[in-house]
């Protein structure tokens, strides 16, 4: 019997898959929110995000009780919470993308799913969704607090929570775990993307300053690169026409070209 004889169906021919119906971007999606708490740092990343947005609203739960000339309302306490979900929600972002590289599960990832922009939407899918989700605790943990706060102090319950502030609330942790995600993608590493990002929160916004109160010219191109300065008047929903242009520009720069160009380079990134 020769050698060809005994080679193996098919061999030499090009797998035909034509037959074979493409993934579904909902099960895409269904399996990246798995992976986002199916691992301990995973789980417990969240679990924290959760309870340091908890803990903000009990000490200034506290902090009103004991202070008479303390007044707290419900927008009082979800306005707090936008620091401390601005925390840890980008770095959940990072994650997201970043552990595909981190924990060498790309090569399997876009083995069977080859199609790298429906992964990478559906990961964008699950960041959308995890801003949103703490957001609805956030605004659950601010009504509890604010019914507590009215039992323990003296002071009326006020439930002031408008449709704009509610709206910029959302808005500001969506850009948040947006920003997260860009340098994500633009850097493929989670320690590197999660040091710059928090560079980029803490210490970039006070060098801008510094920069605008030594140079008169830089003080007055501040307000359209800063783009944590031009969020500023979201939380108090008081944004401006200006106050748009100028988070529109500083957004392109922070925001809008990071994410393009790290998602072209995952297109076109080598795994191994």
């Amino acid at each position: 019997m020769s050698m060809n004889s005994m080679a193996a169906p098919g061999l030499g021919h090009a797998l035909d898959i034509s037959g074979t119906a493409p993934t579904p971007f909902s099960r895409l999606v269904r399996v990246e929110l798995r992976k986002a708490y199916d691992t301990r740092s995973g789980l417990w990343l969240l679990i924290s995000t959760a309870a340091l947005t908890g803990l903000v609203m009990v000490i200034q739960l506290a902090v009103g009780a004991s202070q008479p000339d303390v007044s707290l309302t419900y927008n009082s306490f979800l306005t707090s919470t936008s620091f401390s979900i601005a925390i840890l929600l980008p770095v959940i972002g990072i994650l997201l993308l970043t552990s595909e590289w981190s924990q060498r599960t790309a090569m399997v990832s876009f083995s069977l799913e080859p199609r790298r922009p429906h992964v990478i939407m559906a990961k964008l899918a699950v960041g959308l969704l995890l801003a949103v989700a703490a957001v609805v605790i956030a605004l659950g943990l601010a009504a509890l607090c604010n019914l507590v706060y009215g039992v323990v102090s003296s002071d009326p319950v006020v439930w002031n929570l408008e449709l704009s502030r509610l709206a910029a609330f959302l808005l500001l942790q969506v850009i948040g775990m947006l920003t997260g995600f860009a340098f994500a993608a633009l850097l493929l590493n989670s320690p590197a993307a999660i040091v710059i990002y928090m560079v980029y929160t803490f210490v970039l916004p006070g060098l801008f300053g510094l920069g605008a109160a030594l140079m008169d010219w830089f003080s007055k191109i501040q307000p359209w690169i800063d783009f944590n300065d031009a969020q500023g008047p979201l939380v108090d929903a008081s944004m401006t026409g200006k106050d748009w242009a100028q988070f529109a520009v500083s957004g392109v720069i922070w925001l809008v070209l990071p994410l393009v160009i790290g998602v072209w380079r995952v297109l076109r990134a080598e795994v191994k």
